[in-house]
């Protein structure tokens, strides 16, 4: 049975709080960045951080796993020497069973994996401790609850798709070129991206049902919204767009159109018929960029 973080012995939160910034300075990277790879929302790192809030086990847990090391030093219950793993206990571990990014990235990623293929509600806790060659406990040790599981799942979707997207545009010439890449990055063309729609239509679906998964989703389309919106509005600026153009609304009206599309998509067979394929899909967002957005002339399209 796990402990109650509320029920924790060791040092105070503030203590604690000071060990996880020695963590995330050792590992050198962003407090945003650290927040991705322990799967926790940047802002309640930051209010546990400040004393705000306290660390859960569970958050701790992951934390500990990323640096290499037992949750008790960070708890205050044991030394940093003795809470390392040895010398020994690290020659006896193969590198190559070593997760990839930690264990509580790897059942997140294995997550994933198995909603895309499955559906989420046909996906069990031992399926994912099957997947990771591990154990339902140790699943359970970083993620208590199923729920804190599809969440943690929802936010590595939203953080992975979020990145790809700015650095899929960073040198696009013009707006328009960033448009149409952007188009292209949502068009399910191949195994990978029909496997990402997959898993979004899935945790669409749940998100209705679930509170904090339908938080997650609305911030997830406010933001991608948000991003079409300002490609937009460089767009106007830049002269590529029509100046009659309403970046918000037009946006809206843009990311309906991708993801209705992208739903027909992949719920249509193979070769089941005209306006269904991929091809289909990218060639009628560009007609309707062309008729609505664009500033008639001899603008290039991809």
């Amino acid at each position: 049975m796990r402990p109650d973080p509320a029920s924790r012995v060791g040092d105070s939160d503030g203590e604690v709080a000071a060990r996880v910034r020695r963590v995330i300075d050792t590992a050198g990277v962003s407090q945003r960045e650290f927040a991705r790879r322990i799967v926790m929302e940047p802002s309640k790192l930051s209010r546990s951080l400040s004393g705000t809030r306290r660390f859960t086990v569970a958050e701790l847990a992951r934390i500990a796993d990323t640096a290499d090391m037992d949750a008790a030093w960070l708890l205050g219950t044991r030394t940093e020497a003795a809470a390392r793993p040895s010398a020994v206990r690290r020659d006896r571990a193969s590198a190559a069973s070593a997760p990839a990014g930690g264990r509580p990235l790897q059942i997140v990623r294995e997550t994933v994996r198995l909603i895309a293929e499955r559906g989420f509600h046909a996906v069990r806790v031992a399926d994912i401790a099957e997947a990771c060659a591990t154990s339902t406990a140790a699943i359970h040790y970083h993620f208590p609850g199923r729920d804190e599981l599809l969440e943690a799942a929802v936010r590595w979707c939203v953080d992975e798709d979020s990145a790809h997207r700015a650095a899929h545009i960073a040198d696009a010439e013009d707006a328009a070129e960033a448009l149409r890449r952007l188009i292209e990055l949502r068009t399910p063309y191949t195994r990978h991206r029909r496997w990402q729609w997959g898993v979004w239509l899935d945790l669409w679906a749940e998100a209705a049902r679930c509170t904090a998964v339908g938080r997650l989703h609305t911030a997830y389309h406010h933001q991608w919204r948000a991003l079409v919106a300002d490609v937009l509005r460089r767009g106007v600026e830049q002269g590529v767009f029509r100046p009659t153009t309403d970046p918000d609304a037009d946006a809206l009206r843009l990311t309906a159109l991708i993801d209705g599309l992208a739903a027909q998509v992949l719920a249509a067979a193979p070769g089941a018929g005209p306006g269904t394929s991929p091809d289909a899909m990218r060639t009628a967002l560009l007609a309707y960029v062309d008729a609505t957005l664009a500033v008639p002339g001899p603008c290039p399209k991809g």
